[in-house]
């Protein structure tokens, strides 16, 4: 897709979607923020339920417990058998209590990363979806490593030997994002957003308010096209007009065309160059001028 095309929602198309607009910023990457958590806009789970069968949940880090916020298992996609990763956020307060608002553990990227060895040792693609504002702040997972956690699957992650596709579908929040996203093919929604921190705490930080943060979401150019512009995705999938809440079943059919479309152009690829294309890609993010 485009970055023209990506431009398909256009301001109008999401002020009519249901985004609450009293008292908020309207920049545009503000309201694409307000669709990214948009509380009926399609979870993770929503979308292995939709776009996978035969899912067989995997639990447990062998090390620490289980994380309710990170979800694993072994799946079909269209007749072959992959492995799906993705956080959730749950709903309804209970639920979003339970999963942690959606904001994993370091037991739950362990969890992550023991299925993902499940998944090279048989040869099955991992698919990973992510919809996470960050990684578990608390006192607690910092007690037991959060940061070799995701650091480790950052590592594990970028060797692999099984073709990896990465899929953001709403918020994709700081380290906790990439910690499920060093992978061959990073998709990211028309409308989802991808970023080292929200709009309200770069706000907090820079300008000590966080009312500024529609001046902060279109400083951090964290919105599909920005982030596709500065090569830190592979491609933006089209939504629905208004957004992947107002039609679910029309966004996933529009992302399970792309994601058969990079396994299939991924299984083609040798396990040696489709290893150096990844880690090519990682390691020039960000090169934006060259030194003569």
């Amino acid at each position: 897709m485009t970055m023209a095309e990506t431009g398909s929602n256009n301001l109008e198309s999401v002020q009519a979607a249901g985004v609450p607009q009293a008292s908020a910023p309207t920049s545009p990457a503000w309201l694409r923020t307000e669709l990214a958590r948009h509380p009926q806009r399609p979870y993770p789970m929503d979308f292995i339920e939709g776009l996978f069968t035969d899912f067989s949940e995997i639990h447990g880090d062998r090390a620490y417990g289980d994380d309710p916020a990170m979800c694993c298992g072994m799946a079909r996609f269209h007749g072959e058998e992959v492995l799906v990763v993705a956080n959730l956020k749950g709903r309804g307060t209970k639920e979003k209590v339970k999963r942690n608002f959606g904001m994993p553990n370091p037991e739950g990227y362990r969890k992550a990363l023991r299925a993902m060895r499940i998944a090279e040792k048989f040869g099955r693609p991992v698919f990973t979806f992510i919809d996470l504002t960050g990684a578990n702040p608390g006192i607690g997972a910092e007690e037991r490593g959060q940061a070799e956690a995701i650091a480790r699957n950052l590592l594990e992650m970028s060797r692999l030997r099984v073709p990896t596709i990465a899929t953001i579908t709403g918020e994709g929040g700081s380290g906790g994002a990439l910690g499920l996203a060093v992978a061959d093919r990073v998709l990211m929604l028309e409308n989802a957003i991808y970023s080292v921190i929200s709009p309200e705490g770069c706000a907090s930080i820079m300008w000590k308010d966080a009312t500024k943060r529609g001046q902060a979401a279109e400083a951090l150019k964290y919105t599909a096209p920005d982030v596709l512009g500065l090569g830190c995705v592979d491609e933006v999938v089209a939504e629905p007009l208004g957004g992947a809440h107002l039609n679910p079943a029309s966004a996933m059919a529009m992302l399970d065309v792309r994601l058969q479309s990079h396994l299939a152009a991924l299984k083609g690829l040798p396990v040696e160059q489709m290893l150096e294309q990844r880690y090519q890609k990682f390691r020039n993010i960000a090169q934006f001028y060259t030194v003569e």
